[in-house]
């Protein structure tokens, strides 16, 4: 006899959507219901590199009585739509109808749990709530446009290795985008509209969320501090009115290792934040 699993199954199905259908798993929370938790996604091949972790700390937060939602963005994941008619508009619009769906499931707080492009994508939705209790923000990126630059530079990594080497830079990359030209990018079709709003996103930019913030980084040394230039930016924004706190976590930045790869301390790090804020 096959043995019972160790947490309920996730609950799959599509969120009703516009344009088309947004593929969800719903996490229930066992026992009583502390709050919900709506996870936003990295961004391409990110998001794949992240399933695992992400998978087990929703079980995580479930098991101490979270219910967690894992939304795939429009044009992403399982979701409809290809990743041409990717919209950063769509995607924040997506944030904030999955956090309705979520609200009257649970008497407790409800927060955001972004990852990289997608802690970024949170904060920008957070904007239009005031009842959120926390978020959590996994290695968030702060700047969009260095953000694009960096995925401009798989484009260029991937053509070095091909007779596609055409001498092309990133300021060529952004030109041809500028010009209406789309690009495709480790499997992912980039549209000028999307590449446009990445770059003017910026954490420095937005007002400060009506609820704390948890920034965890990862280090790959145990007791290493968040790298300066990113301590940098999370004082600018304590000054500005953010209530924010910072730590680095030890493990290794899962989300672009060649091998699929794991943080447990980041796992009990988030829980411990989340049921905390929840009370």
């Amino acid at each position: 006899m096959q043995a019972a699993p160790s947490h309920p199954p996730a609950h799959a199905f599509f969120l009703a959507a516009e344009p088309g259908r947004r593929f969800c798993l719903y996490h229930p929370p066992q026992g009583k219901c502390r709050g919900a938790v709506l996870h936003v996604p990295a961004h391409g091949e990110e998001m794949n590199k992240s399933r695992r972790m992400v998978a087990r700390q929703a079980r995580l937060l479930a098991a101490r009585g979270m219910g967690v939602l894992l939304l795939d963005l429009y044009g992403c994941g399982d979701s409809e739509g290809l990743s041409a008619d990717a919209r950063w508009e769509i995607w924040r619009q997506d944030v904030l109808l999955a956090l309705e769906w979520l609200r009257p499931r649970t008497d407790g707080p409800l927060s955001l749990w972004g990852l990289r492009l997608g802690a970024l994508l949170a904060l920008d939705a957070a904007q239009a709530r005031t009842d959120l209790g926390a978020m959590l923000l996994w290695q968030p990126v702060t700047d969009g446009a260095s953000y694009l630059t960096q995925f401009l530079r798989l484009k260029l990594a991937a053509d070095m290795l091909t007779a596609n080497a055409s001498g092309a830079d990133t300021a060529s990359l952004r030109a041809a985008l500028a010009s209406g030209v789309s690009l495709d990018i480790a499997g992912y079709t980039i549209t000028p509209a999307l590449a446009q709003a990445i770059d003017a996103a910026s954490m420095g930019a937005l007002a400060a969320p009506a609820c704390a913030v948890h920034w965890l980084d990862l280090a790959p040394q145990a007791g290493r501090s968040m790298a300066p230039g990113r301590a940098a930016i999370a004082r600018r924004l304590g000054d500005s009115g953010w209530r924010l706190d910072t730590a680095a976590v030890h493990g290794p930045a899962f989300w672009s290792t060649q091998e699929i790869a794991e943080a447990p301390a980041l796992l009990d790090a988030s829980a411990g934040l989340l049921v905390a804020e929840a009370g």
